[in-house]
């Protein structure tokens, strides 16, 4: 199912779609459900990748991206899980990178990666040691703010996962210090915030060539969610096609018609291919695998670029 959006036609240079067609179109087609954008226990979501999978196969979803924060650990599961199945579904290999840009977290989804990449793998190592690195000096400050044990109760709900701020938002509200997650962010850790901490990421360009050399797709995620102005915004989009970006997420699970169509646009503007993803976390009544991910007409989407090989 999709939606019409009255997208510019850009007088621009089209050769960034040249191998559009280089793509196997039998298998995805307009009404294909389409979700590149998950998270799994592996990082700051509540489902296993087992009960990911299993959730997403109820839902309909025939095309999905695990992609987890700065790691890959979830997707052997996921896979062994799909194969089981008498329908799987097609499962695509991601990770969702933290990267800086002019002090803002700006996060990349990498789409059909090798997940063995030894370089990848290193990488994503030291983003951990960053991420932990982080964790621990929120919890300080929490502390400071007269909230003793946040780094232990977020560090206790991450497990073997790398801890998140979103691990701490979950903590913070279960304790009862903001309504839910999202108010916690408002409250607590935005940025200004009591436990805000600025990120110590690498650059957007760095991300983007470790992406390639592991052979997938640099698509910037939720451009829509950094709060930016439209000229910021515009900006961003702008530097990371210069950076090597390759896509952009496009249609997100919860947006409006005109946030779509204002995205189909720049991306089209800039020579960026279009993804789509809901980026679930766990269950809840506003976001859900696959919900409201209606693809708008007249956008050439991630997978029609030459670096994509999923055939099946």
């Amino acid at each position: 199912m999709q939606i019409s959006a009255n997208l510019p036609s850009p007088s621009g240079d089209k050769s960034h779609f040249a191998n559009k067609t280089k793509y196997n179109s039998a298998m995805i087609t307009e009404n294909t459900l389409a979700d590149l954008h998950s998270h799994t226990t592996a990082s700051d979501g509540q489902l296993t990748p087992s009960l990911l999978l299993e959730r997403a196969l109820e839902k309909g979803v025939e095309l999905l991206a695990i992609t987890d924060h700065d790691t890959v650990a979830g997707l052997d599961e996921a896979h062994a899980f799909n194969a089981g199945q008498s329908a799987p579904l097609t499962l695509v290999d991601g990770v969702e990178i933290s990267t800086r840009w002019h002090a803002y977290d700006i996060h990349i989804v990498a789409l059909d990666i090798d997940r063995h990449d030894e370089n990848l793998l290193a990488f994503l190592e030291r983003q951990r040691e960053l991420r932990e690195e982080r964790a621990r000096e929120i919890g300080a400050r929490l502390e400071k703010a007269g909230i003793p044990g946040a780094y232990e109760g977020a560090r206790a709900l991450a497990g073997d996962a790398a801890l998140s701020r979103g691990h701490y938002a979950r903590f913070l509200a279960e304790q009862g210090h903001a309504p839910d997650s999202a108010s916690v962010f408002k409250k607590f850790l935005g940025r200004g915030k009591t436990g805000y901490v600025p990120n110590n990421w690498g650059e957007m360009a760095t991300a983007i060539e470790v992406i390639h050399n592991a052979g997938g797709v640099a698509v910037l995620a939720h451009p829509s969610g950094y709060q930016l102005s439209a000229k910021w915004l515009k900006r961003l989009v702008r530097e990371f096609k210069a950076a090597g970006g390759d896509a952009m997420e496009v249609v997100l699970g919860q947006q409006t018609t005109d946030d779509r169509n204002n995205l189909g646009a720049l991306a089209t503007l800039n020579g960026l291919y279009a993804s789509v993803g809901s980026d679930f976390h766990f269950p809840g009544r506003w976001l859900e695998l696959g919900k409201n991910l209606y693809r708008p007409q007249g956008l050439n989407w991630v997978w029609q670029c030459k670096q994509w090989t999923i055939t099946k």
